[in-house]
């Protein structure tokens, strides 16, 4: 496995959605925010948080019983930080429909103990 990717996967329940039946954007955000931190973390083998996040829009909506799924994907990297690009998807496992909803781009920075950024290793060399 690419150690600057991760996938992350879980079923959408009633309690994750609004009154039309699909994902709070919030619930998109944890997850896809999840994913870029653990993308971060296992290509720099360092402790990291979220510094920013892209525009990200809702293109589709995750529908109650769906499973959605998130790519992180590491893009680029500088001295204490990196940009992970993470896609949320829905599918449907009774027919298999499979939707792109959601894209963004997190910046996630490698902080030392004293919760201050510091330069990294990645896994990669």
């Amino acid at each position: 496995m690419n150690p600057s990717e991760v996938v992350i996967a879980e079923m959408v329940f009633p309690n994750q959605t609004n009154h039309y039946g699909t994902l709070f954007g919030g619930d998109a955000l944890r997850l896809m925010d999840k994913a870029a931190f653990i993308a971060a973390s296992r290509y720099s083998r360092t402790a990291v948080v979220t510094a920013s996040l892209d525009k990200t829009d809702f293109h589709e909506p995750v529908h109650q019983g769906d499973v959605a799924e998130v790519i992180g994907r590491v893009l680029s990297r500088g001295r204490s930080s990196m940009v992970v690009e993470t896609r949320l998807f829905s599918e449907n496992l009774l027919t298999g429909q499979r939707r792109l909803c959601s894209v963004s781009r997190f910046v996630m920075v490698a902080v030392d103990g004293a919760g201050q950024p510091t330069t990294f290793f990645d896994a990669e060399g």
